[in-house]
């Protein structure tokens, strides 16, 4: 069955209800791409997500490592960047699948420089810029 939603986010102290109902209609998915423009806000989107998920580390964008992980009650979250990469086959020699089919929490942004590894089943949110302050969010699973 595909499912969609769309917020219309004015500012950032709106982000944590929107991630609150994404998480509750999505409570049994694990991976969420994300896609947006540079400077959409896609990692401050998944700072208020990964704080949703109970985490007190510090999140920030993995751009040079790649992937950053976080202990949650809910689990490991893995934070992904693909921006920098090349090929997919850098995130195959990184291990993609040790991540994707672990059953924990996997936010990915720039999924597009690596769209033939996707799982089978995911969460895609995109994010689009509408004013200075403001962003439509979409979200869509099938």
């Amino acid at each position: 069955m595909f499912v969609s939603m769309d917020f219309e986010v004015k500012s950032l102290e709106q982000l944590p209800g929107v991630v609150q109902q994404i998480l509750q209609k999505f409570s049994r998915d694990r991976i969420f791409l994300f896609f947006g423009d540079m400077g959409a806000g896609k990692t401050t989107f998944i700072k208020s997500f990964c704080l949703e998920l109970g985490i007190i580390d510090n999140v920030s964008s993995p751009t040079y490592s790649i992937v950053n992980e976080y202990p949650s009650p809910k689990g490991k979250v893995y934070h992904f960047d693909f921006y920098r990469l090349k090929s997919e086959s850098e995130a195959m020699d990184m291990g993609y699948e040790e991540y994707f089919y672990s059953g924990d929490y996997c936010l990915i942004e720039w999924p597009q420089k690596i769209n033939n590894l996707w799982p089978e089943s995911f969460v895609k949110i995109e994010i689009g810029i509408i004013s200075e302050t403001g962003r439509l969010i979409t979200v869509r699973h099938s």
